[in-house]
């Protein structure tokens, strides 16, 4: 979803430079070196305002967690809650999900996240979507082997299309819930802002989490 253009955004994002980056291509294979200390490298493809993520670095103080998000007035919402939280291993970046592979180095990422992507529904915009098999063939590239890539949607098509589109790329799956929010094997879900309106209003959630065959 397009978010209105907010003013504050660029300035905030320029002031602080320690916390976002928007020249994320000069750092492949120096990821750690954002942090105050080397951990396991998580990274999340559309953030939106941030929810998801900020919750998943708090929860998880072993692991660094680097939020990726086009839109600059998304990204600075959640640079607004990062300048007030100061977490030490979150790092934001105002970038492009299709330039992964100039962003990071091979098997530099432990686990991805894809939380709520644009279904992109017509078929001329297949491309576009996530879980596309060029988008995949980057995702495996950046992350080690047996990581994991965990993705939600509410989306029944784009779901569907997603766990034909990892089955064909040779993925494998750990697993696959057609009503996250009622399955008794997910103990550990960490909801988006969108997920937690959507869902009580009655919405069924999907998920799929699977790993790459090397």
């Amino acid at each position: 979803m397009r978010l209105r253009n907010k003013q504050w955004a660029k300035p905030l994002i320029l002031a602080h430079p320690e916390m976002i980056l928007v020249r994320p291509e000069k750092m492949q294979g120096h990821w750690q070196s954002r942090f105050d200390q080397s951990r396991p490298l998580y990274l999340e493809v559309g953030s939106g305002k941030g929810q998801f993520i900020v919750e998943m670095a708090k929860t998880h103080p072993d692991r660094n967690f680097i939020a990726l998000e086009l839109q600059e007035a998304a990204v600075a919402m959640i640079l607004k809650k990062q300048v007030a939280l100061k977490l030490p291993n979150l790092q934001l970046v105002l970038g492009d999900g299709a330039d992964l592979t100039d962003y990071f180095s091979e098997g530099e990422i432990d686990g991805l996240f894809l939380n709520f992507s644009d279904p992109w529904p017509k078929t001329r915009h297949e491309k576009r979507r996530l879980t596309y098999r060029d988008f995949l063939r980057q995702y495996q590239a950046i992350m080690k082997p047996d990581a994991l890539l965990q993705f939600k949607t509410d989306n029944q098509g784009l779901f569907e299309y997603s766990l034909v589109s990892m089955n064909h790329f040779g993925m494998t799956f750990d697993l696959v819930s057609l009503n996250l929010h009622h399955d008794k094997r997910v103990t550990d879900n960490v909801p988006t802002e969108y997920e937690e309106k959507f869902s009580a209003d009655g919405g069924r959630i999907y998920e799929l989490v699977a790993h790459f065959k090397h």
